[in-house]
């Protein structure tokens, strides 16, 4: 029997035997009847479904569409029927949201509230990054960003910062209610603790899918409805998590969040961090982790170009057994990585370096959308000669990969605008790229040969970024 406890607006819910793969939205609106919380996209995408979810790493916003139950566990989860106070006081996002006439349809409304309270909750005055994983079709973001900036003047509800402290949720949990069977039948989820905890389990169950933030393995459940059981939910692993610096290394576990892996690389490579400020929503990045943004082995995974670009290297384990490749190497073929049955990603690290690192991404939607192409360019220098190129490209063959015969055709050469353009009919020998939706070949291959002779520009101080040239 397997059982997991958490507060719904401030009521503890125990449930026995949870499926392992139900989602809290379809427990919401089937089981408690809370329907505010909308079916939109239900693969992450659209936020109408967003809900607030506490934990000791405190508040945020996710989407419930791909959320599992036993992903709940030890958490207070707040739906938009619990924003208003115990007097029925409204929130003050809610207040201003009617003031400055945010909502029209109402369908995607209750996701923004919610958003929105999470960020009040936070302090994030952002609104253009922290809404950008709530759409709306028919107000326009214009009333709802007033709304916004209005809401951020107003103080935080008592009641609400002392239900989201993680100090009143632990307590309030275990005096909750007797366990209420669910009927499921699924072999009982793991939630493991610990890798040790980890690795034993899933050496003796190789099958067995590991689930983190499930942002992709939740679309295998919605739109794919397969069955994967048996499933371990490895996000609560804490030796797991983090971002480690030492003088010579940058390591990060895998399940630490891209919400906070962001600004740890901040810092040190920017263009890393603004790339996994695109990657996607705030509701997403708050949940995918780094391990399994590279586990799947997705060709447009936007993580590994910029880390094999770093020069990066996988840590790996199965049992007791542990071991190191070059990221690079892990990625095998579409669909094929060189992991083992029962061998987990424990770790991804890169040496300390000075910052050469520009990150480029193609994609229809600026924010929040999946790489045409991405290219990542790490050029190191000795005075004017190019010493090392690590050049690295989602989207331009069914893995993520280097372009070996670009590197080689820089490398040792002087950097100079000559030596790029001979460089760039060796794109040609890398990647025979895919014509599909979202770029023929022939614009993913124009694409990576400009990204180059933009590096290049960058280097020589020339504005070319979108978002900072003005005319």
């Amino acid at each position: 029997m397997s059982e997991i406890a958490f507060l719904l607006n401030g009521t503890p819910v125990r449930l026995t035997d949870p499926p392992p793969t139900r989602t809290l939205l379809d427990w919401l609106r089937e089981d408690r009847a809370l329907t505010g919380t909308k079916e939109g996209c239900n693969e992450g995408d659209c936020g109408a479904c967003s809900v607030m979810v506490t934990d000791a790493r405190g508040t945020r916003a996710l989407n419930a569409c791909i959320l599992f139950l036993p992903q709940l566990d030890g958490k207070a989860i707040r739906t938009v029927e619990g924003l208003a106070g115990p007097d029925g006081a409204l929130h003050p996002v809610q207040h201003a949201m009617i003031d400055h006439h945010g909502s029209q349809c109402g369908f995607c409304t209750p996701g923004f509230v919610v958003t929105m309270a999470a960020n009040h909750l936070n302090g994030v005055t952002d609104h253009d990054t922290a809404l950008a994983g709530n759409l709306c079709r028919c107000t326009g973001y214009a009333p709802i960003q007033r709304a916004a900036e209005a809401a951020a003047q107003a103080p935080v509800p008592d009641w609400l910062r002392q239900a989201t402290d993680p100090a009143f949720i632990c307590p309030q949990i275990s005096r909750g209610e007797a366990a209420q069977p669910t009927g499921g039948s699924a072999p009982h989820p793991f939630l493991p603790r610990t890798a040790e905890d980890l690795a034993d389990w899933y050496a003796a169950h190789p099958d067995a899918t590991l689930i983190a933030g499930a942002t992709d393995v939740g679309l295998w459940v919605t739109k794919q409805l397969r069955d994967l059981a048996p499933v371990a939910f490895i996000a609560g692993i804490e030796d797991l998590r983090g971002v480690s610096l030492t003088d010579t290394e940058v390591r990060i576990g895998a399940v630490t969040t891209l919400a906070d892996l962001l600004p740890a690389m901040a810092p040190l490579h920017p263009d890393f961090a603004e790339l996994i400020r695109r990657y996607g929503a705030a509701q997403v990045r708050a949940a995918a982790t780094i391990g399994g943004n590279i586990a799947n082995g997705s060709p447009i995974g936007d993580g590994p170009p910029a880390l094999i670009a770093l020069g990066a290297v996988l840590h790996l384990r199965k049992g007791p057994a542990r071991r190191s490749i070059p990221l690079e190497d892990f990625f095998i073929d579409y669909g094929r990585q060189d992991r083992a049955p029962g061998e987990f990603v424990e770790a991804v690290s890169f040496p300390r370096q000075p910052d050469r690192l520009r990150a480029y991404k193609i994609s229809k939607r600026f924010d929040q959308d999946i790489s045409a192409v991405c290219g990542c360019f790490s050029i190191r220098l000795d005075g004017q000669t190019v010493r090392e190129a690590r050049i690295a490209f989602g989207g331009m063959a069914g893995i993520p990969k280097r372009a070996a015969a670009v590197e080689a055709a820089l490398t040792g050469r002087p950097w100079i605008e000559a030596t790029v353009e001979a460089a760039l009919p060796a794109f040609a020998e890398d990647f025979q790229p895919i014509d599909d939706m979202r770029a023929s070949a022939d614009y993913r291959l124009r694409s990576a040969r400009n990204m180059l002779r933009r590096y290049f520009l960058e280097d020589q101080g020339a504005a070319t970024r979108v978002l900072e040239v003005a005319p």
